[in-house]
């Protein structure tokens, strides 16, 4: 999917989220990546093979 040189990791890749952003819609909070991942403004994903990754906000150090 991917025609950027240096090619954007995949969407299996851990680094995934280091993909460009090809469509942006901020007013419904997510953006749809290079790789085919939709990233949502909580941190949470939706893979292309239909996979869920949880929101994954870093902890606060008390």
């Amino acid at each position: 999917m991917c025609s950027h040189q240096p090619a954007c990791p995949s969407f299996e890749d851990t680094d995934r989220e280091a993909a460009r952003v090809v469509s942006s819609h901020p007013e419904q909070g997510w953006s749809l990546l290079c790789n085919g991942v939709v990233l949502f403004d909580d941190t949470g994903e939706l893979l292309p093979d239909g996979a869920v990754v949880a929101p994954h906000r870093p902890r606060v150090a008390a």
